[in-house]
């Protein structure tokens, strides 16, 4: 596996996105993937093993994050943080990263979670500051 941009021609994402995917990759290993997607279902980046097809992934985390937030409007207000979702062979992991795109994690069904999230949840307020900083820059980089 190895961190990559989204390619088919659109923008590589911001170095730094990518940075923090290995960064995550390397402080937890047991990772079986990430990816961060836009809060409109596009890929932005991936580190996921070659059976899972990264867009289509992204489209999914989007799907399964709006219905989320809807849940946790609904039910207390207020804004989303995070979904788990437990199955026989893992967890899928949702960590919101700001109001514009979302970090996934993928994990084994051993993984210690408290640690996943003691590791993805920094990662994710990281991936949403280089996201902001990136769209807050005029054309020109400044």
């Amino acid at each position: 596996m190895t961190v990559s941009d989204p390619g088919g021609g659109r923008p590589a994402p911001e170095p730094a996105v990518l940075r923090e995917l290995r960064i995550l990759r390397e402080r937890f290993p047991r990772l079986a993937g990430s990816l961060v997607a836009s809060s409109d279902g596009l890929l932005i980046a991936h580190d996921l093993p070659p059976s899972i097809e990264p867009a289509g992934m992204a489209a999914l985390t989007t799907s399964g994050l709006a219905l989320s937030h809807r849940m946790v409007e609904a039910a207390h207000g207020g804004a989303f943080n995070e979904v788990v979702v437990n199955g026989v062979n893992g967890y899928v992991v949702v960590y919101s990263a700001g109001p514009t795109a979302s970090l996934t994690v993928l994990a084994g069904p051993g993984v210690n979670v408290g640690r996943l999230h003691l590791e993805s949840r920094p990662v994710a307020r990281a991936i949403a500051e280089h996201l902001t900083s990136t769209s807050t820059r005029s054309p020109t980089g400044r």
